[in-house]
């Protein structure tokens, strides 16, 4: 089979690997849809190293197949695994991270967090952007009948990780929230939180990512660049600020103006990767009793729970893909997807 393998310095290749064959204790997926991820950027931007590179904590090895957002059917199943965790022609995503398995992290549900160290399906092993994927088959979450495999990818992580921060924010129908950044993350917070009942402003520079959060639901979209975002959200919530706000961006002034938004007594997130922040701590934190949390994606159980609410409420997340690519044309659209202008991007396989 052929996958495709990030070099570094915005340059990939597709390379021949032998098909995989399960372990006692693994299964393979053929892989349907493969997601692109903001996080893929990180490494397709990192210098290119023999060795591979680190960035925001990731590993990545060298000549891994890329892709972290696997979903398929299974297509071979390990001699130790029975028909209760996996049987082939099942539909399935993966929660796309491996610990030790039995420390505090892995046993919720948190391998990524595992204290013995995390193994990354798409970084530090090999991932979704190829015909067939090997997995443990403690990684695997069903994927419900009434979503498409596209939709299994986001899930796998972008629109998982929207569901993770609104669950950290524990967002209610009748407040107000603020999103910075609608990339495919944001996008995905303004879906999921409106249906929720959450009235959402949602912010960004890019006209055509403004559009698509007002067509996903958000009832106010702002130009972050053409107006005082802190002073916009106040003047849309009676001077008081939006009672949660989500930065998704990893950009610095929005981040610092997701915490000047948030009004006393709110809950403020991060959830995009990397980058700093400055802020007065006296005015913006303490003196508004301001909670201010960060979210790293999610559990495999917060995948599952996000599939069944997405299959549940008939959540069309299938409409954050704006371009669909086969294997042959990896290299155009990482070229695209580096703009950062567009909306989701998945990779089809099969």
């Amino acid at each position: 089979m052929r996958g495709v393998v990030f070099l570094g310095d915005r340059k990939l290749e597709l390379r021949e690997f032998p098909d995989p064959t399960p372990g006692p204790r693994e299964v393979v997926i053929e892989i349907k849809a493969s997601g692109m991820c903001g996080t893929d950027l990180h490494q397709y931007r990192a210098p290119a190293s023999p060795e591979g590179s680190e960035t925001g904590g990731i590993k990545r090895q060298a000549g891994s197949i890329a892709g972290h957002e696997p979903c398929g059917v299974i297509a071979a199943v390990g001699s130790a695994v029975t028909e209760q965790e996996a049987r082939v022609g099942q539909r399935v995503m993966d929660h796309h991270y491996d610990g030790c398995g039995g420390c505090k992290h892995c046993t919720g549900g948190w391998t990524q967090m595992c204290l013995d160290g995390t193994t990354v399906f798409g970084s530090s092993s090999h991932g979704g952007h190829a015909k067939y994927m090997k997995a443990p088959v403690h990684t695997i979450v069903p994927l419900p009948d009434a979503l498409s495999f596209e939709t299994g990818a986001a899930i796998s992580c972008g629109t998982g990780t929207a569901w993770g921060a609104l669950k950290r924010l524990n967002l209610r129908g009748d407040e107000t929230i603020a999103i910075f950044g609608q990339g495919p993350v944001g996008l995905s917070a303004t879906q999921l939180a409106t249906a929720m009942g959450a009235r959402v402003i949602a912010l960004d520079v890019s006209p055509e990512r403004r559009q698509m959060a007002e067509d996903f639901g958000a009832e106010v979209v702002i130009d972050a660049r053409s107006n005082d975002p802190v002073e916009a959200i106040r003047d849309l919530t009676h001077g008081e600020g939006a009672h949660k706000t989500l930065d998704c961006s990893s950009s610095p002034d929005a981040r610092a103006a997701a915490v000047r938004s948030t009004r006393s007594w709110g809950t403020a997130c991060y959830v995009g990767e990397g980058g700093q922040v400055t802020l007065d701590v006296s005015p913006d934190l303490i003196r508004r009793q301001i909670t201010l949390v960060g979210s790293w994606t999610f559990s495999k159980q917060g995948q599952a729970e996000c599939a069944e609410f997405i299959a549940d409420r008939k959540i069309a997340v299938d409409k954050l893909f704006t371009h669909r690519w086969t294997l042959d044309q990896a290299e155009e659209a990482y070229e695209l997807f580096d703009t950062q202008t567009t909306g989701k991007a998945v990779i089809l396989p099969s």
